[in-house]
């Protein structure tokens, strides 16, 4: 299981950094930040580059506690952390939620709006064909192989996107007529019909700011205010790079922690190319295509693409058919695709790992009498297969609702859903590392608040929409509902968000029984290399004698070999079943042929855990130093736009 789920922990570091890459670099990054930037300046680049620090803190701070404590999945994580298995459903609940929401309708959504353009149609029914067939490929590619396919399809694909984006930034720029020329121009590239708002003001206009990555906070540069952009990019970017199981599943598949690291370099060195092949191209696409790329008029952006909010998601897609010449537009095509294919096929296989894992395997073991047993390898791997299809199914009906929401940025309308419902997860996991006096009913109570309230923010944001510039129609939005959602940011509601839950974390904590150390060992920061064996926290026997399976605790599961029960082989309709779902079409000899062979003591599996934190001196030392030459550049990037 471990080869289908963590490509048997063997990836090195070039592998991880592409996939780490490209897993995050969609069609909707491509998409989404070249609209950002159409609409607003560089200021949307701060996620990118606010992402360098979180890739870092995943390789020094994270990922050696997670490979320590030996984990497939980060819910997994969290049972063994806090015990209990209600925050670890509720986590995974919420996972799969943000990856219908954020990540595949999102992408799905980008994938189709890019052939649309391309084939020149824009009506509902092209948009549902063009996700059908995106949507075919990409699940051949994550059910048929696992995460080493994934992986190295990833790596192959961050090639190619970084040279199509590379020679379309080129083109772009020679077309604008250079850098200097593109920051002059911007904030005059305005479309030629522009309707007016309720205070009479033209729609679509550009901040002021838009060279900056840090903007005040008022009423007229809500977009990107400075305080969220600071403190609120932080719980954003450590919840994603860093708790997300998208993400960390790449680095837990790494061959050592040397190799984890330099995959965290590479991915942290590849971030600084979206603002000069996205966020730049975008801008420049507003200067040579206002009447199209900045409509400003809802009668025009209909008509020019499908849409009365905006035409600045098109700005690549634009660029993409009119600038690169014939030759090169076919290749494009392949980059976005290449993009695309990399983001889902990356979701679908966490996504997976999610419901395996942490769902089936649980209902497995502790649910009724009728179906509790032991999964096996086979077993988990077809779960995990046949929940893409399902994730997929929901993914598909959600896109109505991005075609709707109250945004037409397609980035704005990501980080919208993320920021609102990511802090109270960022804000376990962090109290989880560093503060071992967090209980399970803190954590608990902690997370339901959180929750609760971005909920809450939630279904506010997207059922009381905001209409149309210029359309004349009524905001019919309460007047609560304008005050508490609009002019409150969605990263300032992130930031207050976290507050309330590590507030709540504490507070009951400190009233309830402390966890004991000997639980802890391996599951913090402070004693992430203690050789000593972990005491697992056992479910109380019922009294209907439903008690736990010996080998059956989820907290174990990670650290067990696979399963060798056997599979039903026989029939030959059970064989090609299993052949299609991820089984041999015959029984599982693994058990047979290790028979010979001595498991490894509890002491043992301890000391081979915190012994796989040790690095070599020469190697520690040049990643480090990759480490602050990467900060420091970052920095640097800051203060020059800030």
């Amino acid at each position: 299981m471990s080869g289908f789920f963590l490509a048997s922990r063997d990836m090195n570091w070039v592998l991880v950094g592409g996939s780490l890459f490209a897993s995050n670099i969609g069609s909707g990054h491509f998409i989404g930040l070249a609209g950002a930037g159409a609409a607003s300046g560089v200021a949307a680049h701060g996620y990118e580059q606010a992402a360098i620090y979180g890739l870092l803190t995943l390789g020094w701070v994270f990922v050696p506690v997670y490979m320590s404590a030996g984990v497939y999945t980060m819910p997994e994580y969290l049972r063994m952390r806090y015990g209990g298995h209600r925050i670890r459903v509720l986590l995974t609940c919420i996972s799969l939620s943000l990856y219908i929401f954020t990540k595949i309708a999102a992408d799905l959504y980008a994938g189709a709006l890019f052939i649309q353009q391309a084939m020149n149609h824009t009506s509902q029914a092209s948009l549902y064909v063009s996700v059908a067939v995106l949507l075919t490929v990409a699940a051949i590619f994550a059910i048929a192989g696992g995460l080493t396919t994934v992986v190295y399809t990833d790596t192959l694909q961050t090639f190619l996107m970084v040279i199509g984006a590379l020679i379309l930034s080129a083109m772009t720029f020679h077309a604008v007529g250079g850098y200097s020329n593109m920051v002059e121009s911007f904030p005059y590239a305005q479309a030629s019909v522009q309707a007016l708002d309720d205070r009479q003001q033209p729609c679509g206009k550009t901040s002021r700011y838009y060279m900056n990555l840090l903007r005040p906070i008022d009423p007229e540069n809500m977009d990107y205010p400075w305080l969220g952009m600071v403190f609120g990019m932080a719980i954003l970017q450590v919840w994603y790079w860093c708790t997300d199981q998208v993400i960390v599943q790449r680095t837990l598949a790494s061959r050592s922690m040397l190799h984890a690291k330099g995959g965290t370099i590479m991915a942290a060195y590849l971030k600084f190319l979206p603002l000069w092949v996205m966020v730049f191209p975008g801008m420049a696409a507003r200067i040579l295509y206002p009447d199209r790329v900045a409509c400003a008029s809802p009668d025009q952006c209909l008509a020019v693409c499908g849409s009365e909010r905006g035409c600045t998601n098109s700005a690549y897609v634009e660029l993409v058919l009119n600038v690169l010449p014939t030759g090169l537009k076919g290749m494009m095509l392949a980059v976005m695709m290449a993009a695309l294919m990399s983001s889902l096929t990356s979701v679908f296989n966490s996504a997976s790992t999610i419901v395996s894992v942490d769902i089936w395997h649980l209902v497995r073991t502790g649910g009724p009498a009728w179906i509790r047993g032991s999964p096996s390898e086979q077993e988990m791997i077809m779960v995990g297969r046949v929940s893409v299809v399902l994730l997929v199914a929901a993914s598909v009906v959600w896109i109505p609702v991005i075609q709707n929401s109250g945004n037409s940025q397609l980035f704005d309308y990501i980080n919208t859903i993320v920021s609102i419902l990511c802090s109270p997860i960022c804000a376990i996991y962090v109290l989880g590392l560093f503060c071992p006096r967090i209980t399970e009913k803190g954590a608990f109570w902690g997370l339901v608040t959180g929750l609760f309230m971005g909920i809450v923010r939630f279904i506010a944001e997207f059922y009381f929409t905001v209409p149309p510039c210029g359309s004349g129609k009524p905001d019919l939005r309460p007047e609560f509902i304008k005050k508490a959602v609009g002019q409150v940011h969605y990263l300032h509601f992130s930031l207050l968000c976290f507050v309330v839950t590590v507030a709540v974390c504490f507070s009951v904590s400190l009233v309830t029984e402390p966890i004991p150390p000997e639980r802890l060992y391996r599951l913090t920061f402070w004693n992430r290399r203690d050789p000593r064996v972990r005491q697992a926290k056992r479910p109380p026997t019922t009294s209907g004698g439903d008690k736990q399976q010996p080998g059956t605790d989820p907290e174990s599961l990670s650290q067990q070999a696979p399963s060798s029960r056997q599979g039903p082989t026989g029939a030959w309709w059970r064989q090609l079943l299993l052949r299609v779902c991820g089984g041999s079409g015959r029984k599982e000899a693994a058990g047979a042929a290790d028979g010979d062979q001595t498991d490894p003591s509890p002491e043992e599996k301890a000391q081979k855990a915190a012994d796989f934190l040790t690095e070599p001196p020469k190697w520690k030392k040049f990643v480090n130093i990759n480490a602050v030459i990467c900060l420091t550049l970052s920095t640097f990037v800051y203060g020059f736009y800030a």
